[in-house]
């Protein structure tokens, strides 16, 4: 389980002296489940000062079930063999339904502001989607490079960072992987490398935003005193960074040897970008509408605007504008299908995610977690930033980095608190969990949601993206990235 991992990394970065008996706090006697003892046993501690759920089914111990419902949510996501939002879904109802927590303290765990983000920015891209913006900026950097093989496959790759920066990186993906194909196909050359860039830079590029990627999104959610400005101005260089490191291998496996023949070239030569614009007062609109959400996000955090309200407003004001002049069948027609557009199952996703986090924070599984960081650190901030950047990065290759974060944001929260930290010295290690989750989701195909994404159209148009294949170029530029990071974060906040 990643939490195990986690706890396993952290020895191997911080420990510096052997461990020391725990001490038995002698709480009140409990009923102990046949389940996880040895997790019972070193969680006295937690449990004690979180008080066992009375109302667990069978008298079992909440920390023993929560866990049990975390290990085998994690478990069950790993394998993909289940959609991931029934098994959220599913596991946060037992959590309730076996006692680890009421039905109140499962709503009150789910973080609203990032699940209207993720509402607001999808109904704006629902709507922009409609001008052929996207298939505009594809088509329009294709021909300015003259259609050369690397030159196409650079310039999708920095639309791709830059449109999943002000956006969301599996929102782009989903447009820009489309017309890629068709490109690749016109050239005659293999989609593979031009697929794998796009992949990579989504994520690159998501990191440097708020909005640009889902662990973004959560902690800027829940951490209340980091603003979107804050994610572009400590994130934002080391990403252009990384972004210019990546082009190198790329270029060394795939670009040198990229060709494509004259009447190939001259076939994409002849495609006209402008006709893929095809509604273009309704652009302009978009546009207007993202330039005043984006002033929202930045200026709107001071006066007590979240950007779920920011959002969800944009999202709101732009689908009314976009229906102007039509008639009310038409209006609702359409608001139906822009609504169609947001992916649910991703939302539902969320909630489970929280209510399942929910459970075992309230159980005093994060706690202990919490407190073998800060011994195995000794309270280090620095050996703490670097092993909390180092350990997300390789989880997040290994499970998908949402529930990663969504486990460890509150964890953090625990640790800075024990150690008395400052708004100011907890920025490293907030920084830290963003890149490491964010970058390390390159790290395998099932590390994001953008990868699994691309990776499902390229298996539709008959081009598979074999695990393997992927991981054993991406695993090592993503340590490649880390390592960028780790400099970067040492030498700037450390």
């Amino acid at each position: 389980m990643p939490v195990l991992l986690a706890l396993l990394i952290l020895f191997v970065l911080g420990s510096r002296r052997a461990r020391e008996p725990p001490v038995d706090p002698q709480p009140a006697p409990i009923v102990h489940s046949p389940l996880v003892p040895v997790l019972l046993q070193h969680g006295a501690t937690a449990v004690a000062e979180h008080g066992d759920v009375s109302s667990v089914i069978f008298g079992w111990s909440a920390i023993a079930v929560a866990t049990t419902l975390f290990g085998l949510t994690y478990a069950l996501i790993m394998t993909e063999r289940f959609n991931r939002a029934n098994v959220a879904m599913l596991a946060a109802g037992l959590m309730v339904l076996l006692g680890v927590i009421n039905q109140h303290q499962a709503v009150v765990g789910v973080d609203f502001n990032t699940i209207g983000l993720l509402i607001g920015m999808m109904l704006i891209v629902a709507v922009t989607r409609e001008t052929g913006v996207f298939q505009y900026l594809a088509i329009w950097s294709a021909k300015k490079v003259k259609a050369k093989p690397w030159g196409i496959l650079l310039m999708l790759a920095v639309v791709t960072a830059v449109t999943s920066a002000f956006l969301d990186n599996v929102t782009t993906v989903l447009l820009i992987v489309p017309v890629t194909l068709v490109l690749t196909e016109e050239l005659e050359v293999p989609p593979y490398p031009f697929l794998f860039a796009e992949i990579l830079f989504s994520n690159i590029g998501g990191t440097a935003t708020l909005i640009g990627d889902p662990p973004n999104i959560m902690i800027g959610s829940q951490v209340e005193y980091i603003t979107f400005l804050d994610f572009m101005v400590n994130l934002g260089p080391v990403v252009i960074v990384v972004m210019i490191a990546t082009i190198f291998p790329i270029w060394l496996i795939w670009g040198r040897k990229m060709t494509a023949s004259d009447e190939a070239r001259q076939r994409v030569m002849e495609f006209d970008e402008k006709a893929a614009i095809t509604d273009k007062p309704l652009l302009v609109k978009c546009l207007v509408v993202l330039g005043l959400v984006t002033f929202g996000f930045i200026v709107g955090h001071p006066y007590g605007f979240e950007p779920a309200t920011v959002a969800i407003t944009g999202g709101a004001l732009l689908m009314i504008l976009s229906n102007l002049g039509r008639k009310i069948d038409e209006k609702n027609e359409r608001t139906h299908h822009f609504f169609g557009h947001v992916e649910w199952t991703t939302i539902f996703f969320f909630v489970g995610l929280f209510i399942v986090v929910a459970g075992v924070e309230h159980a005093g599984l994060l706690n202990m977690l919490a407190d073998e960081i800060v011994e195995r650190t000794e309270g280090d901030r620095a050996a703490i930033s670097i092993a909390v950047l180092w350990v997300s990065a390789i989880a997040s290759a290994i499970v998908d980095n949402i529930p990663f974060v969504a486990t460890m944001i509150p964890t953090l929260k625990t640790v800075i608190a024990d150690l008395g930290m400052s708004q100011s010295d907890s920025m490293a290690l907030w920084w830290s969990l963003a890149l490491g989750a964010c970058m390390g989701g390159n790290g395998s195909l099932v590390g994001a949601s953008a990868n699994l994404i691309v990776a499902g159209f390229a298996e539709r148009a008959g081009q598979r993206i074999k695990f393997t294949t992927f991981m054993l170029h991406a695993f090592p530029m993503m340590l490649m990235s880390i390592a960028i990071c780790h400099v970067y974060i040492t030498w700037r906040y450390l």
